[in-house]
């Protein structure tokens, strides 16, 4: 096995002391940080033009991609492997008093173990085989499981067959710009070195699934994430006398009641199950205190896919959101029932009826009854809207529909059903195809080949569980999935775009191979050293060289011959 505990520690360590929040100067400081130290070995001193740091496109703030590129010579092949990561993190708040020792590891666990602390996290602190800070798991461990194998490589190209690109992309916490951007960088080095892209390995981390789960997962594929959202309009009325109108926030609690934690929304492929959708954001617009009701109010969901399209939600939750409306406004008329007979007064039937619509079709509908004139007023409307720093792109789509709700006719209470945010699209691999057969093989081969070594379960599962840019670099939607993404976001060719071809034109295979721990994304995040410095890097060489028709029985022999504390 490549010796490579010691080293992978080392690494991380410096990536982590780089403290990358997405969305400040940090990242800046972390792409200038790696391209650096890249730069600074001697492949690329004699090929410069083989390592890059390229700004993102598109982007509201100023941030970089690296990418490197070793050329094997054991023997001439085009065939290339991408090793990916990011390099941003989420903040640091979370870590209170001790926020100045969050990304200086060593400094962090001495601080922690003079702290009370949850009994695991004390095993695992006291154990020393655990690796505490802010990115040490998600994922500077597995950026820095790939710098190793990318280092190693440039010092020995003799021993690659082929070529491995590494891509450290920024902004995977937020809106994926790294990765969208690189694209274009992986095109250009694909036609200008005539590179055949084999495969994609990630190396975002793993967890356990459930209390007491020993097992390290490699994932093939990932989830997808879609943020439906639902715009709310009602009838408003004073509070005196408030059957008189329909509160949009009594509809909104209603659709989240009848959408959140709904097992239904679950999508089952492979033998996996979706996490259900659960509310993100629910709120009316009414800026300051009236004793009126709100005009409108606004709700969006995370929702989780893995074999479902775009357009198959925006069905499923049209269903449920006419269910939703239903059962408000038969609350709502038993109410008003029971209310007219202990007060005393006349009762007669509330007018409201449900009424839902799929954002395209109030777009079709309104340029039919509006024409020119709606399309052009929208234009120079989101024009202005964009210079409002303050909106991120779920809140601008919000105000696009608000806008466009005021050229409606029928004014009637509705709730307007859209997407607001980035599409990370769903990626199945089963087989379909040539490579994917070859990356399934290879990857199954490489686990039986490292299993023996190392104590706990490594078991391959079909879907990545969380939200990560693997999303964005195949696509297994067909055009009709894709439309209905473009379709029915408010903020599309303004506040937002993706260019979906682009990701299928690289269309490359992917897995995840990446580090071992617990509490990403909380003050305690850390990484198990023993399988996110040994394992991960070897299993992900193992892949390489089956992929590249390297020999591995030399690979094989040395992990023999490697001591590892089993327990």
């Amino acid at each position: 096995m490549l010796s490579s505990r010691e080293e992978v520690l080392k690494i991380t360590n410096e990536l982590v002391e780089v403290e990358s929040v997405v969305n400040t100067i940090g990242e800046i400081d972390m792409a200038n940080s790696l391209y650096q130290q890249i730069g600074s070995l001697p492949y690329f001193q004699k090929n410069p033009s083989y390592v890059i740091k390229s700004v993102t496109e598109h982007d509201e703030i100023e941030r970089y991609n690296v990418l490197a590129l070793v050329k094997g010579t054991k023997e001439k092949s085009n065939k290339a492997i991408i090793l990916m990561g990011h390099m941003d993190t989420v903040g640091i708040e979370d870590y209170g008093k001790l926020k100045d020792k969050a990304c200086f590891p060593d400094e962090l666990m001495k601080a922690l173990s003079n702290e009370t602390i949850p009994p695991l996290v004390k095993e695992h602190l006291d154990s020393g085989q655990w690796h505490f800070g802010r990115g040490v798991l998600d994922m500077k461990s597995g950026v820095a499981s790939h710098f190793f194998l990318l280092k190693y490589y440039s010092e020995h190209p003799e021993k690659l067959s082929g070529n491995l690109v590494f891509l450290a992309e920024c902004d995977e916490e937020d809106s994926s710009h790294g990765v969208l951007s690189a694209l274009g960088d992986l095109k250009r080095w694909r036609d200008e070195h005539q590179l055949d892209y084999l495969a994609l390995i990630n190396s975002d981390f793993v967890a356990p699934r459930f209390e007491g789960d020993r097992n390290r997962y490699i994932y093939k594929g990932t989830v997808g994430k879609l943020l439906p959202s639902f715009f709310i309009t009602g009838s408003e009325t004073h509070a005196g006398s408030c059957f008189e109108g329909l509160d949009p926030n009594y509809l909104a609690a209603e659709l989240t009641r009848q959408i959140s934690y709904n097992p239904d929304l679950c999508d089952e492929s492979l033998g996996e199950t979706t996490v259900p959708p659960v509310s993100l954001k629910q709120t009316d617009f009414k800026p300051t205190y009236t004793i009126q009701t709100a005009l409108s109010a606004y709700v969006y969901f995370n929702f989780f896919i893995h074999s479902w399209s775009p357009k198959d939600v925006l069905i499923k939750l049209k269903d449920q959101a006419e269910l939703a409306f239903n059962h408000a406004l038969s609350k709502l008329a038993e109410r008003h029932r029971k209310y007219c007979e202990r007060s005393g007064q006349h009762y007669s039937e509330l007018p409201w009826k449900p009424r839902v619509i799929i954002y395209e079709d109030m777009q079709k509908l309104l340029v039919d009854q509006h024409g020119e004139t709606f399309l052009q007023h929208m234009e120079k409307f989101k024009t202005k809207l964009l210079l409002d720093n303050t909106l991120d792109t779920r809140m601008f789509a919000a105000r696009v529909v608000e806008e466009e709700w005021n050229w409606m006719k029928d004014k009637s209470p509705a709730i307007i059903m859209f997407y607001s945010s980035l599409y990370s699209p769903r990626i199945e691999m089963t087989g379909k195809n040539e490579r994917e057969q070859n990356l399934l093989k290879a990857l199954d081969d490489a686990v039986e080949t490292v299993q023996p070594h190392y104590p706990h379960p490594i078991v391959t599962r079909n879907y990545f569980p969380y939200v990560c840019d693997m999303s964005c670099v195949a696509l297994s939607d067909d055009e009709e999935g894709i439309r209905a993404v473009s379709e029915n976001n408010p903020g599309w060719g303004t506040k937002h775009y993706v260019n979906y071809e682009a990701i299928r034109e690289i269309n490359v295979p992917v897995v995840n191979i990446g580090p071992y721990g617990y509490d990403a994304h909380n003050r305690y995040e850390r990484m198990e050293i023993l399988y996110s410095t040994e394992i991960v890097p070897n299993l992900t060489n193992e892949v390489i060289c089956r992929l590249l028709g390297m020999d591995s029985k030399q690979t094989a022999q040395l992990l023999a011959d490697e001591t590892i504390t089993k327990g």
